[in-house]
């Protein structure tokens, strides 16, 4: 902010003196700076408000006030121009992110709904020809017998991979239910033990449950690949005006300065989940250490 505050005061004053147009110029340039260093708008306020006071401190005439006030009004809204146009495009794009979201979750009902019926109906036609077959050839019933009962294991994960995409419960019963439904197919096919250790007293904005469903859910298939873990632990603390997740796991973790913790903050998962938590102004922060696990710690305003 030095740059900007000793930069100011004198683009300021040659925009009064009749400087137009290549006064604003500099208007924009304080500006554009102060973004790029990380400057709030509060800071810049602060600037622009100690400037008009050094200004009208003296005795002048009304019009002449006015004059400054209207020309200063004018320089500011140049010099914090750049902070509009960057708001503009984080909205837009958060917006686009927000449908991206919509269709995924679209994509993830249809693909749910051709797993629980179009493969559900495959795997009917499959336990008729197999009938069919032992009927015809007796000599292969125990055969078929080890077939129907590896088909029987399939339709099992269908039916909850099926749930799992578009999780009724979700809905109906709220987040916590959902995710041990999550949590008892997992462990079932990973042998992790899922704990949770705290959960939300009450029901959570509709947006913000779904957000945690599947924040939840990626980062517990991220354990799985690539943890080598044995056991995870997630918890919930609300506050007044959040909600905060801690998912932290017994795997083998990464020092902060590696390649894998790098590679950790760039994957695909994680990506995933940013841009979850960016589309309701959450914020995620990652502490991990080589052989102490990691920990996911997730923060979301409950007034989105």
């Amino acid at each position: 902010m030095t740059e900007a505050a000793a930069d100011y005061p004198a683009s300021l004053q040659d925009y009064l003196d009749g400087a137009g147009e290549s006064a604003l110029q500099q208007a924009y340039q304080i500006g554009r700076r102060a973004l790029e260093a990380g400057t709030s708008l509060v800071a810049i306020a602060d600037v622009h408000h100690a400037c008009l006071r050094k200004l009208l401190a003296g005795e002048a005439a009304a019009d002449e006030r006015d004059r400054i006030l209207m020309g200063a009004a004018q320089f500011f809204a140049e010099c914090v121009s750049p902070y509009e146009m960057t708001y503009g495009g984080y909205r837009e794009a958060n917006t686009a992110l927000r449908h991206f979201n919509e269709v995924l979750e679209q994509e993830a009902k249809r693909i749910a709904k051709v797993l629980h019926d179009e493969a559900g109906q495959l795997l009917v036609a499959v336990y008729i020809a197999l009938q069919n077959l032992s009927d015809e050839v007796p000599a292969v019933q125990p055969h078929v017998l080890k077939v129907t009962q590896l088909l029987d294991q399939m339709e099992i994960q269908l039916r909850r991979l099926s749930h799992e995409l578009v999780p009724a419960l979700l809905n109906d019963l709220g987040l916590v239910p959902a995710l041990r439904y999550l949590f008892e197919g997992l462990a079932q096919r990973s042998q992790l033990q899922i704990n949770i250790d705290a959960v939300p007293e009450e029901r959570l904005p509709k947006r913000v449950e779904t957000t945690l469903y599947h924040i939840a859910k990626e980062a517990l298939h991220n354990v799985v690949k690539h943890a080598q873990a044995t056991a995870v632990w997630i918890d919930f603390r609300r506050t007044a005006d959040s909600i905060h997740c801690c998912i932290r796991d017994n795997g083998r973790g990464f020092p902060p300065e590696s390649n894998a913790a790098r590679h950790a903050e760039q994957g695909f998962g994680l990506i995933g989940i940013r841009e979850r938590l960016n589309v309701v102004g959450g914020h995620l922060h990652i502490n991990s250490a080589q052989g102490h696990g990691t920990e996911l710690r997730i923060s979301i305003p409950m007034e989105n």
